[in-house]
């Protein structure tokens, strides 16, 4: 996989910490921020392909019966 250089502004006090992070775990800079974007990426395609299975279910006319949703709700409240 070819690696591009990109930049971007961060306030000091985030450098700091990323810095801080880096060293801990005895990787650079570089390594760090390359597993917070694949961690984000990850999250992300994972919503939109939840968000995405909900449309299609709205579609399809498939919705929670009101007793399916007091009951979420009540384990949620808990």
């Amino acid at each position: 996989m070819s690696k591009r250089t990109i930049t971007f502004r961060l306030d000091e006090e985030k450098k700091k910490a990323l810095d801080a992070i880096s060293e801990s775990l005895d990787r650079d800079r570089s390594w760090v921020l390359g597993e917070a974007v694949d961690r984000y990426l990850e999250a992300h395609r994972w919503q939109v392909e939840h968000i995405n299975e909900g449309l299609r279910q709205a579609d399809a006319g498939r919705f929670a019966k009101p007793s399916e949703v007091r009951k979420a709700f009540a384990k949620w409240r808990k």
